[in-house]
């Protein structure tokens, strides 16, 4: 079943690992050590990925878990620099799905995603508007590896899975996609990307990145 479709992962794949300086004001503003700040980030990030809680409730949260007391000021401080965190552009793949859409390719972002940071990304980032279907995880109250948000991008794109390409950063996001018949691919750079879609000769479906 031929390509007709490359679905990408928003962070760590269209953008970069996270903005230093960001991540240094997230310590700032809340006291914490870089270690104790990441475990109860990614504690509770799933929980506000899936829209289970909002930007505001999941920084409340933490300080709850941290014994730490915030002003909404400084929530609403730290929701800013947390959406800054996620926002270095990988230009080489961003410039590969200009010239998959060129060759007649469907694309679309399928992302865990909270409201705050989407609301930042929206007045920063034209050129999601190039893609064909977005998807935020928060909007449906459900995130990757749930099957729901597969099938969802699915519908659509309307495609099926033999004819759609799933790219993350994360190998559990891509099994997941495996298993619904999707291709799919682990992100680390670009290099290994074009390696990889060499190994599963993808290349000759495909513009290389």
């Amino acid at each position: 079943m031929a390509l007709r479709a490359v679905v990408f992962d928003y962070g760590m794949v269209l953008t970069g690992p996270p903005d230093p300086v960001a991540h240094a004001a997230l310590e700032r503003i809340t006291g914490l050590s870089s270690k104790h700040l990441d475990s109860l980030y990614w504690a509770d990030r799933h929980a506000y990925d899936e829209g289970k809680l909002t930007g505001s409730e999941f920084w409340r949260r933490i300080a709850s878990e941290a014994g730490i007391d915030l002003s909404e000021s400084q929530i609403e401080e730290l929701n800013r620099w947390d959406a800054r965190m996620w926002t270095t552009e990988n230009g080489a793949m961003l410039e590969w799905q200009t010239v998959l859409k060129v060759r007649g390719f469907l694309t679309a972002i399928v992302s865990n995603m909270g409201d705050a940071v989407l609301e930042y990304m929206l007045t920063k980032f034209d050129w999601l508007s190039r893609f064909d279907v977005l998807v935020w995880s928060y909007q449906l109250g459900l995130a990757k590896p749930d099957p729901a948000i597969y099938r969802y991008v699915l519908e659509k794109l309307g495609t099926q899975p033999g004819e759609t390409l799933f790219i993350d950063d994360r190998k559990d996001n891509v099994d997941a996609a495996i298993r619904l018949g999707m291709k799919g691919v682990v992100f680390t750079d670009v290099e290994k990307l074009r390696a990889d879609l060499r190994a599963s000769k993808l290349d000759a479906e495909l513009p290389l990145p």
